[in-house]
């Protein structure tokens, strides 16, 4: 069985390019997947939902530029 990967806040600002109060504001917009709590000092996330995202993101990007030669 694979367990899926977590990753850190470091890792998650390199992959995003986001900052952390970003991070934080868009979770608590419902607009980023949330964290895990490890242990009570410690978080986590898995790493397949931060890609998702990003691939929700890009995809959102390429609709929008494929409409806008269309009209």
């Amino acid at each position: 069985m694979e367990f899926p990967k977590l990753i850190r806040i470091k890792t998650v600002i390199e992959i995003t390019t986001l900052s952390v109060p970003t991070i934080y504001r868009l979770m608590a917009k419902g607009q980023f997947p949330k964290q895990i709590k490890l242990s009570e000092r410690s978080s986590a996330w898995f790493t397949d939902e931060i890609y998702t995202w990003l691939e929700i993101k890009k995809n959102t990007r390429d609709e929008n530029q494929s409409t806008i030669g269309d009209g």
